[in-house]
């Protein structure tokens, strides 16, 4: 239906200029009165095109990436993303433009891209992919230092030079290489990372580049080239669940497994390839596929839903962090996300199906949330009497329960939410009980013998 309006709207745009044209007088539209077509010439100025030229001989891929964009075809060039101000904190030379009043930066933020796409731009900065993403990395202070110490002390191995880590004013550069290693290879890689420069205003320190948190020197968040990748910048390849599943894979939040196992994701195996990932914004409607990607339910427009680049819009539950409750605040609305994700699968299936869907989930959530409730009060019981480790990750109940919340407890919500019961059952519930019962285990020595175990025969974390 949007599309037979967009086709309806388009007609009569093309009938309001004849109309106009007609009535005006020749004189003062002489290139329409006399022509059928409208003719729009574009091209490349000088320097883009001495840009294009140079990349061509030495990076012929991204060149040949670029021409097969719908930038390309809209006269956009390499100059026009990367070349900045020369008072940019990014603002640097490379050989190609030595000498001359052209500046360019090789990092192109959420801020140049909303010179044509604002509204893109803003829904993506209130998203769980801006701000939220980039916190666990670039904000350590807020998470009590967590995670800067799996990072560098316990994965980049600083506890075995006897690195001790502070919290007020540590980077990247205040470590050595090999400990910066873990972060650079996998953390900023998905959540992005502080951006930090040399002297030639260029990134250092593998702080570049980075995941979809990213934040730059200008002052902006967000790294939009993760979903839509240089520098073809492929509509079709964001749509794909492919797209998704660079970061939303693995123990803790394996999504991309998850909708694989579902329907929605055997349909796309079987018939992905004839399905069309190209229509424009608000028209990719069923029909153009038979099932959902990850994109379909979470931003596209279907339905009577419009386009959004804030992932958080259509979320109800937080499947995420330790405990689930409703989402608010920066985190979205919960409440509205449920009527919204509703709409989203009315679409293809009856509201019955639908109403069924969501209750599992909401089931799914207070089943994990007693699971975790309980071992938050063995824990606090544990702790008044002094029997947790102060090393959390040499003490068999604290490693025990954090995989409880961060691998099976993650994998049993999300698959009861997408539909894949191989992850809530047998990756999810099954060893959450598992864990529950080592715990308890666990739990129940320490407090009879008043000590710690001599040695916890739970302590592989294979199969969590």
């Amino acid at each position: 239906m949007k599309r037979l309006l967009l086709d309806v709207m388009t007609a009569c745009a093309v009938l309001l200029v004849g109309t106009v044209v007609g009535m005006a007088a020749e004189a003062q539209f002489p290139n329409l009165s006399d022509k059928k077509d409208l003719v729009i010439k574009r091209g490349f100025t000088k320097d883009a095109l001495a840009c294009i030229e140079c990349h061509a001989k030495k990076m012929p891929g991204i060149v040949e990436a670029w021409k097969q964009s719908r930038m390309s075809h809209a006269g956009i060039a390499c100059y026009d993303c990367h070349v900045v101000e020369k008072r940019s904190p990014m603002a640097s030379q490379c050989e190609g433009v030595k000498g001359t009043q052209i500046f360019i930066s090789p990092m192109v933020s959420s801020k140049t891209c909303s010179r044509c796409h604002p509204q893109e731009v803003e829904q993506f900065s209130k998203s769980g992919h801006a701000v939220l993403a980039g916190m666990p990395v670039c904000d350590p202070k807020k998470l009590a230092g967590k995670m800067l110490r799996l990072m560098y002390e316990n994965e980049g191995a600083a506890f075995m030079d006897d690195i001790k880590l502070t919290l007020d004013g540590l980077t990247p550069k205040d470590m050595p290489p090999s400990n910066r290693a873990a972060r650079a290879s996998g953390c900023q890689m998905c959540h992005g990372t502080q951006v930090e420069l040399g002297p030639d205003n260029k990134p250092i320190n593998e702080t570049w580049p980075g995941g979809v948190g990213m934040r730059y020197p200008d002052g902006s968040i967000g790294n939009c080239t993760v979903c839509h990748t240089r520098h073809k910048f492929s509509i079709a390849d964001a749509r794909k669940p492919e797209a998704c599943g660079a970061c939303h894979l693995g123990p803790d939040h394996p999504n991309i497994e998850i909708y694989f196992e579902s329907k929605h994701g055997q349909q796309y195996l079987a018939h992905g390839d004839e399905w069309r990932y190209d229509s424009a914004p608000d028209t990719w409607e069923p029909g153009d596929y038979t099932a959902p990607t990850c994109a379909t339910c979470h931003m596209s427009g279907i339905g009577e839903l419009a386009t959004t680049h804030n992932i958080n819009d259509r979320l109800k539950w937080d499947l995420v962090h330790k405990k689930s409750v409703l989402r608010s605040g920066e985190r979205g609305d919960g409440a509205k996300a449920d009527v919204l994700m509703r709409k989203v699968c009315v679409n293809c299936h009856s509201r019955t199906h639908t109403d069924i869907q969501m209750n599992t989930l909401d089931n799914a959530v207070a089943l994990y949330n007693k699971f975790w409730d309980g071992a938050v009060k063995m824990k606090q019981e544990l702790g008044k009497k002094g029997l947790l480790k102060k090393d959390a990750w040499k003490d068999g109940f604290q490693e025990l329960m954090y995989y409880l919340w961060h691998h099976t407890g993650r994998r049993a919500r999300q698959g009861a939410a997408m539909n894949a019961p191989d992850y809530a059952h047998w990756h999810g519930f099954f060893q959450i009980f598992q864990l529950y019962k080592d715990m308890e285990d666990l739990y129940e020595y320490r407090m009879k013998n008043n000590t710690f175990e001599p040695l916890s025969p739970v302590m592989s974390t294979g199969p969590y």
